[in-house]
């Protein structure tokens, strides 16, 4: 085991994640506010929409209108997600908000690949090299390499160690053909199959690959391990974790009707707490913006603090 991280960064992916999977549609005006609520929670870093087909993801047809009237926060990054080059140059018209950054996006389970991005692993290659040259057109710098489905998939079945490290190999090749220096591997988690013990293996193996680069981990909460997950990635020295306030989200082409999202920030974050792990982020508030998640989506989120609250609320009424 590594020693604890002294800090970790949190990457709130709430917004984007939570409204492309809501059922019903959210006014651009609650998107833009709950985004602006979470910036004042100490969160560095918040990704806010997906330029993605909006016939696809109907959640977020209105990825403009929110770019356009969110008013950022200093130090703070906001960040949105894109699969092709169309995506990439919706996301340009918005470097006012936008902090962009290129990943190489690659999944560990090709049935997968099938059902999300209709394409074979290959083409997905051939579309992550198509991207990355986008990238570096624009000068926009190509420093993470992501898998998805990276501990088991509901199509596919179990990932092992093994397929997970092949597919950062994949991601790695393209990026050493475009001269991109690799700062993170990010391995998520898409389906929830992920267990301590799978974390442990698979962290192990890309690590003992890559010793060098920083390892992020995308947790999804559908099977109620995410919080166990997230500890043992602490375990291990993860300092870097994805998260949705209260819970929300989760992924529409999993093939699970009413799939859990991310592990819930605030969870993370009282996790980190009571380690000793520092996050910079204001619990109570956090867990008010959590509450106002609720209000916005209609309906109860999956995250158990929106009704106990914190523990140091407690310790202060205990005091």
């Amino acid at each position: 085991m590594a020693d604890l991280p002294k800090h970790v960064a949190i990457h709130e992916e709430g917004p984007r994640e939570g409204f492309q999977i809501e059922p019903g549609p959210i006014a651009t005006a609650d998107k833009v506010e709950l985004i602006e609520a979470l910036a004042e929670c100490g969160l560095h870093h918040i990704q806010v929409c997906s330029f993605v087909n909006p016939r696809v993801v109907p959640g977020w047809a209105d990825a403009e209108a929110v770019c356009e009237q969110v008013k950022p926060k200093d130090g703070v990054d906001y960040t949105a997600l894109w699969f092709n080059e169309n995506g990439l140059n919706r996301a340009l018209g918005f470097e006012r908000l936008l902090t962009l950054g290129g990943s190489i996006s690659l999944t560990a389970s090709e049935a997968f690949t099938h059902k999300n991005l209709n394409r074979s692993h290959a083409e997905n290659l051939a579309a992550m090299r198509k991207q990355t040259a986008a990238h570096l057109k624009h000068n926009i710098a190509v420093t993470r390499v992501g898998v998805m489905a990276a501990f088991g998939c509901n199509y596919q079945g179990d990932i092992t160690p093994e397929q997970i490290v092949q597919t950062v190999a994949d991601g790695m090749a393209i990026a050493a053909e475009f001269g991109c220096d690799i700062q993170k591997i990010s391995l998520a988690d898409t389906m929830g199959w992920a267990t301590p013990i799978r974390i442990e293996r698979g962290v192990a193996a890309v690590r003992e690959r890559w010793p060098d680069i920083a390892i992020g981990l995308h947790l999804h909460d559908t099977r109620g391990l995410a919080v166990a997950n997230a500890h043992a990635g602490l375990r291990l020295g993860v300092e870097q974790f994805d998260t949705t306030v209260g819970g929300l989200g989760g992924c529409p082409f999993a093939g699970q009707k009413g799939a859990a999202g991310n592990i819930c920030t605030e969870e993370l974050v009282l996790l980190c707490e009571e380690m000793g792990v520092a996050t910079g982020v204001d619990l109570d508030r956090l867990i008010e913006v959590g509450r106002m998640a609720e209000r916005i989506v209609g309906h109860q989120l999956p995250s158990e603090l929106l009704r106990a609250g914190s523990l140091d609320a407690f310790r202060r009424k205990a005091a």
